[in-house]
């Protein structure tokens, strides 16, 4: 008789208890171990903080999912080689994430990485190998799950002849969906939602949701596009001011109503012999174009008609004494790597003191805020006047390209007859600038390719060089022809890391550096020496226009693209170390850390040889810089579409709440929420507290008022890129 079924040592038998529980258990563990470890080495996020809570959901999710995958495969062989293949592969993830996280401070994504973090690490290969070598105990911490599934791996995945009951596999499934629907729950309410949604960049979500979600998230958002946030509560209702309609008051042509030149009226009467002049305020106008806004809601719909409500709302910057004073002229634009107030000493790089402390305009309390985008972010602010973002594994830069970008300052200065030059000392392609400054209005050049040729070819390439070999061509056809030019320059000298052994600009300077500062730490002095080659090249640019006659038809603006992050983790070649604390004890600052504000404080440089010292002491930032110097040179453009405002414009009241008022806002750092600064006070977001200026008295509402305008800016300023929204107000 055929027997049938199995018998003896062929029957196969179900799991015990603890082989199941062990099976089942092990994928969770291991993620959740994988994320625990990259948050133990975090030393920027409060390990014990509710985003456990979401991180152990996230893991448990995925760790039976992963079990459910190998579970059903018939071919125990394959399951066994996809689970370690596909830990593996989690496990190189993890250790480039701790890596890039030492090398630049802050995440980035899996994508994001290969266009950009991976090309930066090619091209800085003391600061990559730094990250490699402090990444080591991490790696190894990180291999052992790997290791330990090598030698269970046939526990893990049992072979085919021992049975799971169904019960298992359903109470596994069922578990998977609660354990997911409950984390996206929690992701998807309170402070979080933002950063899960509309709002999710990966350095925030891995301190919130850990990586893997991270990851998940990065990929579904670059497939089906990121969520976009609803901004009609943004939108403040009967203006922010009370004021009238703006371009009813002359400001809708760019031109200034009223006494221009600061003047009082002319005498009308006399009284006792004597002539009376009655003191007349000058009445300026505002700096905004005549755009309907109303109207374009009313033929718009969704978010653009939400748009059109929300800039329309908003009270523009008023123009002032200073509106048109450089009309017709020259304007030098530098962006200059890893630049902070550090850098300016009156031996030492003493055309940066002159310009910026003894000279020209002299900003107080300026800042350049870390927008998780290293020097792409910096420039972008710099060159638009509106806050940088991630748009998946793209940034604000990237994303502009193909768009309309009216209203930067190359596009409007090249619409006025002018010569929109651009130079970087730096690789042509790097960012792919090659395809945004000419979106931008630039004619550019770069070495490696771009038109640039530098006779030096040492790591970092010379500021100095560069202004040598390029500023006679515009200078000479201004004095020449009448050409006037806006030229824009992204400096190099001063990248870091900063060490006297690789640092060719360094080298030069480390006698001088040493002599006067001989006990400041080691990268701390080469990063000072490194931004001395910056120092002559803005000598010799201020020389070469004094020489032709035309220093007091140009200005020249200067600002960071970002503050020298190296020196606070990718400087040390023991481990995580902040230099730039030792630079705030050794000239006697206070500590701080990438949390507080404090730590983006930075100079701006705005001279022009016809400007006596003048101080200005209203908080301002990087976004202020194109709405500042279109008011200077009196350029028709509207203050309300930009994250910034006029630096120059004093028409406010510092404890009063206006739309049109100094702000400074950060980026949402780690998922900590979004600090800022106004003439009233300090939000440090990291303490989720508002610190009022000495004297100033605010009114109840002042800080969810200011919260919901920075808001409104953070979500507009990524809504008129991927709208790509200045091609319908600048529709012809």
């Amino acid at each position: 008789m055929k027997k049938t079924g199995y018998s003896g040592k062929h029957r196969p038998r179900y799991m015990s208890g603890g082989e199941l529980a062990l099976s089942v258990a092990w994928f969770p563990c291991a993620l959740l171990y994988h994320e625990l470890l990259l948050r133990a080495f975090d030393g920027d996020v409060r390990f014990f903080s509710p985003a456990l809570a979401k991180i152990f959901l996230f893991s448990a999710a995925a760790g039976l999912l992963l079990y459910l995958v190998c579970d059903l495969i018939p071919l125990k062989g394959v399951s066994k080689l996809l689970a370690g293949a596909l830990s593996l592969v989690y496990i190189v993830i993890l250790c480039v994430e701790r890596g890039i996280k030492g090398m630049f401070s802050f995440y980035y994504g899996v994508l994001a990485a290969a266009d950009t973090a991976g090309a930066a690490v090619g091209n800085f290969t003391g600061s990559a190998l730094t990250a490699v070598r402090n990444t080591i105990p991490f790696a190894l911490l990180a291999l052992i799950p790997f290791v330990l599934y090598l030698v269970l791996r046939n526990l893990i995945i049992p072979d085919a002849g021992r049975r799971r009951p169904w019960t298992a596999r359903t109470a596994v499934a069922a578990a998977l969906v609660l354990f997911q629907l409950a984390g996206s729950l929690l992701s998807g309410a309170g402070q979080s939602a933002p950063v899960y949604t509309y709002d999710f960049t990966t350095n925030n979500a891995i301190p919130e949701f850990g990586l893997l979600t991270s990851v998940r998230l990065e990929l579904q958002y670059a497939v089906f596009g990121m969520p976009e946030a609803d901004i009609g509560e943004f939108i403040e209702q009967g203006g922010s001011s009370g004021e009238s309609d703006p371009t009813a008051v002359g400001g809708s042509t760019g031109e200034t109503v009223g006494n221009t030149d600061g003047e009082t009226a002319e005498p009308s009467g006399e009284t006792g012999g004597e002539t009376t002049v009655p003191a007349v305020p000058v009445e300026y106008g505002y700096n905004a174009l005549d755009i309907d806004f109303d109207g374009l809601a009313a033929a718009s719909s969704g978010t653009v008609a939400d748009m059109h409500r929300y800039f329309g709302a908003l009270t523009p910057s008023k123009q002032n004494e200073y509106t048109g004073l450089f009309k017709g002229k020259n304007l030098i634009l530098l962006c200059a790597e890893s630049f902070c107030s550090y850098a300016v000493d009156p031996d030492l790089t003493p055309t940066l003191y002159r310009l910026t402390q003894e000279e020209g305009f002299v900003f107080t309390n300026f800042y350049q805020p870390d927008w998780t985008l290293s020097t792409c972010g910096g420039e972008f602010s710099v060159l638009t006047g509106i806050i940088p973002n991630w748009f998946g594994r793209s940034d604000s830069s990237r994303k502009a390209i193909g768009k309309d970008m009216s209203v930067t300052l190359g596009n409007m200065f090249r619409d006025l007859g002018y010569q929109t030059l651009a130079y970087h000392n730096g690789e042509y392609t790097f960012y792919n600038r090659d395809e945004y400054l000419p979106v931008f209005g630039y004619d550019y050049k770069a070495e490696d390719g771009g038109g640039l040729d530098l006779p030096t070819d040492r790591w970092p390439r010379s500021d100095y060089e560069m202004i040598q070999y390029t500023c006679d061509q515009y200078i000479n056809e201004y004095v020449e022809n009448g050409t006037p030019f806006h030229t824009f320059y992204m400096t190099i000298t001063g990248h870091g890391p900063w060490s006297f052994y690789s640092d060719e600009r360094s080298k030069e300077y480390q006698r001088l550096v040493q002599e006067k500062f001989p006990d400041l730490s080691r990268p701390c002095q080469a990063y000072i020496a490194s931004n001395m080659d910056l120092d002559r090249a803005l000598e010799l640019l201020v020389s070469k226009l004094e020489d032709a006659g035309i220093a007091d038809d140009t200005l020249i603006v200067m600002a960071a693209d970002h503050y020298p992050y190296f020196l606070a983790t990718g400087n040390s070649h023991e481990g995580s170390y902040d230099y730039y604390n030792d630079m705030n004890r050794y000239f006697g600052h206070p500590e701080d850390s990438e949390k507080l504000t404090s730590r983006y404080h930075s100079t701006l440089l705005m001279w022009s040889g016809n400007i006596e010292k003048t101080v200005v002491d209203a908080p301002c930032y990087s976004c202020d810089i194109v709405p500042t110097v279109a008011n200077l040179f009196g350029l028709p453009y509207d203050s309300r579409l930009y994250s910034g405002r006029d630096i120059l414009d004093s028409d406010y009241d510092p404890a009063a709440y206006s739309s049109s008022m100094p702000l400074v806002i950060f980026a949402n750092n780690r998922g900590q929420g979004v600090s800022w600064i106004t003439a009233a006070g300090t939000y440090e977001a990291s303490q989720r507290k508002f610190i009022p200026n000495k004297g100033v008295t605010v009114p109840e509402d002042y800080v969810s008022n200011v919260q919901n305008l920075v808001n409104g800016k953070l979500q507009n300023s990524k809504l008129v890129i991927s709208q790509d929204y200045f091609a319908t107000i600048f529709k012809e």
